[in-house]
């Protein structure tokens, strides 16, 4: 049975929570040995738009006595009128509660999202913290890119999955079904668990703290459990899904996924993506091409996009292209390339992608102004090559950019912050007939974990508030439309990015406060979370605001990327010194710590691999 319909009439976009899409999966409920729900802890809409999960989906349903079902974070509406009638959370699929299955496992792809893991283990009727559950409980995992600082999470989670989950997930079922037999206690399935690789069990380990609040030790308390916990990398990428379920509802990302290559070696020292990533592992252009044909068939999508950190960079994207296209006429499609450097050979590709009259506005991520600063962050594209990319594509028709900057980057100064604007008027001059249509997204630099900046501190609200205003009143006179963040969402994203276990209570006590889905600002709570953090006498700018020493003991030490602190600790210091680092495309390697992985790579099937 699923939600009843006196309650679906009375909350926007019924279709969120009844399940029963184009190629979702209904297995026998009763012959199943594992039951696994996975989510992504957002609105139906955004979470199908993340491809982990139907990865997942697809991955674990091949199983035959494993069942993967979804569900999602239910709009506010819907928690209101779920909560009023007594009506748990549900699964898509079988509309089973929550609490029949074997495992909840979360997608964290984005701090703002954590107090909506929690709604939902509340709607489902399971205890939120991890002490509180026995195993007559759900086993509460996470994996993604949040994962890889798991310390926030910790009270909440019983177990994270760090790096690719395709090689970790059915080593941690295996052990589960195993388990199940054998009708132990919890406690012995997380001390089986700590010993997969790439398995971290935040409660079988004791963090100690100086007085100054920083951390003096992260120790485990258990034979199983490892003093660091290594991030699971896998050599060959399996094939990508190619037939997830199709929604009814128009999602963020509404077309068919197909990941050509997963990391990036430009090395942005800004971006998190960019290390957690590494190495670079591509698909063959013979597996990319037969995927996007099933996607269209199985799915009737218009549309593919080819997801990649780096599309560019690609080996051989030209052909792979030049394939897709000769199909049009069995699949009608369009092809897209989210992820384009600024440059002539990335307008080629777009050029090839375009099918009719009317071109899509392309999107550049110039980041800074300044050459200083482009050698700071390690994006050195020079003005004149952003400049004669964009009157190229200005001759081929296009008319419509949006441009990425970032402010409050390290040693950023009131110049570099000018150098936007009169950067944008340049463009501007290219062609006056019709002008360009520019939108800038002006966003705050965020430090991450595991980057070179992880130790930087984050630019106060204040200051970024008047960098914004200025910014936004300059593109206003030169006539351009410009977005951003508030500055409060990114002060919290970084408290929570860089925090430690003690901001569990924190995250608690702010969802107490109502607040939930914190990245979407008709929700978004500031006051609730301020509360939260007098509440549990915690002072957040110790998290945001202060700049780390590069011996400190970090809340996330005993994770390892793989990428070595020595290598991360360079970088830093080649920033503070305006010193590039060039990618290892040229054949150099910069040594990051991933150089054993690199040569199998290297030594296999598919040989363009970097």
């Amino acid at each position: 049975m699923g939600y009843p319909d006196s309650l679906l009439r009375k909350v926007v976009k019924p279709a969120r929570y009844t399940g029963g899409e184009w190629n979702s999966v209904v297995k026998d409920w009763n012959t199943a040995e594992v039951r696994i729900v996975l989510s992504y802890p957002d609105v139906y809409e955004v979470g199908m738009s993340n491809l982990a999960l139907p990865t997942l989906y697809e991955l674990l349903n091949k199983e035959e006595k494993i069942l993967a079902e979804r569900v999602f974070t239910p709009w506010v509406d819907m928690q209101a009128g779920m909560r009023q009638a007594g009506i748990p959370l549900i699964s898509l699929e079988s509309k089973h509660t929550l609490r029949e299955f074997d495992i909840f496992g979360f997608s964290l792809g984005y701090e703002l999202t954590y107090t909506n893991v929690l709604s939902m283990l509340d709607l489902a009727g399971i205890p939120l913290f991890s002490s509180e559950r026995s195993e007559t409980y759900p086993l509460v995992i996470a994996g993604g890119s949040c994962a890889l600082n798991p310390e926030p999470m910790a009270d909440f989670i019983d177990a994270f999955v760090l790096g690719d989950g395709e090689d970790v997930l059915l080593e941690l079922v295996s052990l589960l079904r195993y388990w199940k037999k054998e009708s132990r206690q919890k406690e012995d399935l997380l001390r089986q668990l700590a010993t997969i690789p790439g398995v971290y069990v935040p409660c079988l380990y004791h963090v100690d703290y100086h007085l100054d609040g920083t951390v003096s030790g992260i120790s485990p308390l258990v034979p199983e459990a490892k003093p660091k916990v290594t991030r699971r990398i896998i050599t060959e990428l399996p094939l990508p899904p190619v037939k997830p379920v199709v929604p009814y509802v128009e999602t963020i990302h509404d077309r068919g996924v197909v990941e050509i290559q997963r990391g990036c070696i430009r090395g942005c020292r800004f971006c998190q993506a960019g290390v957690i990533y590494r190495p670079q592992r591509q698909r063959s252009p013979e597996v990319v091409v037969e995927a996007a044909e099933q996607l269209l068939q199985n799915c009737g999508y218009s549309k593919i996009s080819l997801l990649s950190l780096n599309a560019s960079g690609y080996p051989g994207i030209e052909h792979m292209i030049d394939t897709l296209n000769k199909e049009r006429d069995i699949y009608p499609r369009s092809i897209s390339l989210p992820s384009l450097r600024i440059d002539n050979f990335s307008i080629e590709l777009m050029n090839s992608l375009s099918t009719s009259g009317k071109k899509p506005a392309l999107t550049f991520a110039p980041e800074v102004g300044t050459e200083r600063m482009k050698r700071v962050i390690n994006k050195n594209i020079p003005e004149d090559t952003l400049l004669t990319t964009i009157s190229t594509v200005l001759s081929k028709g296009w008319s419509g950019f949006k441009l990425y900057f970032m402010i409050g980057l390290p040693t950023e100064t009131q110049e570099d912050i000018e150098s936007i604007p009169t950067l944008i008027e340049k463009i501007y001059q290219q062609r006056r007939k019709p002008p360009p249509r520019i939108r800038v997204n002006l966003s705050a630099f965020v430090p991450k974990a595991h980057t070179p900046f992880q130790w930087v501190a984050q630019e106060k609200e204040e200051q970024l508030r008047e960098k914004q205003e200025w910014l936004k009143q300059r593109l206003r006179r030169i006539g351009v439309r410009s977005s951003w963040q508030r500055t409060e969402m990114s002060f919290l994203e970084t408290v929570l990015s860089r925090g430690d276990r003690r901001l569990g209570k924190v995250i608690y006590y702010a969802w107490q406060r109502g607040c939930g889905f914190d990245s979407w600002t008709e929700c978004f709570n500031y006051a609730g979370w301020l509360e939260a953090f007098e509440q549990a006498g915690i002072d957040p700018t110790f998290y945001a605001h202060r700049q780390r020493p590069l011996n400190e003991i970090l809340p996330w030490s005993h994770i390892d990327t793989g990428v070595s602190l020595e290598f991360l600790k360079r970088e830093y210091c080649n920033a503070m010194e305006e010193r590039e680092t060039p990618d290892c495309s040229n054949g150099v390697c910069n040594a990051c710590g991933l150089e054993q992985q690199c040569q199998k790579l290297l030594a296999g099937s598919f040989p363009n691999v970097v």
